[in-house]
């Protein structure tokens, strides 16, 4: 084909531009997110035979989740920083908000450096489920804090900076083994429930009241606490935790934004500024605690 010199000029400069903003568009973003991490491989225990059940997916949501597992979010080569985080996104325990409250803030935290574990949970508050609101949750969020532990070498993860973040209902799994002993049995035949299931550190994105103590235990992990003033549901649980964290002496920050409503996700889709901005405060409180080092 006869390309006048002209044009065959513009048109590699054109394929190099392009090059260019493809690499560019992909430095720092998170690896490969195929990796999925069954909590038991097996199934769960006792509903082994569900495990091979199919889940429910559509728009933002995931259900009928009878095989929990952790989706893998790894940073860009050369960006890992020893710190992982476990992510419980929110939804009433009737669902998960997965897109929003799972993927997004997954690929935030990649981009700081941390390697990122979505918490696909069981839905007790499903119809028909049959799983206890006050059990299976919390033994979904112990298994999935020993996984990571578990994969500590294989990622690069420096076990004693092993956090989780969790939106609404997923604050509530969080709390569920944030504020407990996570001790694993020692004779444990599955030498993944002979770890630690406690996280080092919790960050609460509107929280559900469920699983806070009247007290703060002395041992409690650091925490940072958002939400909106406004929120009808569960702006209170940010307030009073703070009171606690306080009265307990433990490291704990808060923000409680005058407006924000309930569920603003990672913010990107308020009108508000504030609630836009959110994340980084997030990020500002990680690094300021030696998380991103």
């Amino acid at each position: 084909m006869n390309i006048p010199k002209i044009s065959f000029i513009v048109y590699r400069t054109l394929c190099v531009i392009a090059v260019a903003c493809c690499f560019a568009q992909t430095d720092g973003l998170a690896q490969s997110t195929s990796k999925i991490i069954p909590l038991w491989e097996n199934g769960a225990p006792g509903f082994e035979n569900k495990r091979s059940e199919p889940e429910s997916a559509k728009d933002y949501w995931v259900k009928n989740i009878h095989n929990p597992s952790l989706q893998v979010f790894t940073p860009a080569a050369g960006k890992a920083n020893g710190t992982a985080v476990v992510v419980c996104p929110g939804g009433g325990f009737r669902l998960l908000v997965y897109n929003a409250e799972g993927v997004q803030p997954a690929e935030y935290l990649a981009k700081l450096g941390i390697t990122v574990f979505v918490l696909k949970y069981r839905l007790p508050r499903e119809e028909g489920s049959p799983y206890s609101l006050d059990k299976h949750p919390r033994e979904d969020a112990l298994r999935a804090i020993r996984q990571v532990r578990s994969h500590a070498k294989e990622y690069g993860i420096d076990p004693a900076r092993v956090g989780m973040l969790g939106f609404s209902a997923g604050g509530e799994v969080v709390a569920s083994v944030a504020y407990v002993s996570g001790k694993g049995e020692p004779n444990a035949k599955d030498p993944v429930d002979r770890l630690d299931g406690r996280p080092d550190f919790q960050m609460l994105i509107y929280p559900g009241p469920l699983g806070i103590p009247e007290t703060v235990p002395a041992d409690a992990p650091p925490a940072f606490l958002l939400t909106a003033n406004d929120d009808p549901c569960c702006g209170v649980t940010t307030a009073s935790l703070l009171v606690k964290y306080r009265e307990a002496k433990r490291p704990v920050e808060a923000h409680l934004y005058t407006k924000g409503d309930h569920g603003f996700n990672m913010g990107d889709r308020s009108p508000l500024q504030s609630i836009k901005s959110w994340p980084q405060r997030m990020a500002d409180w990680l690094g300021d605690n030696g998380y991103l080092k």
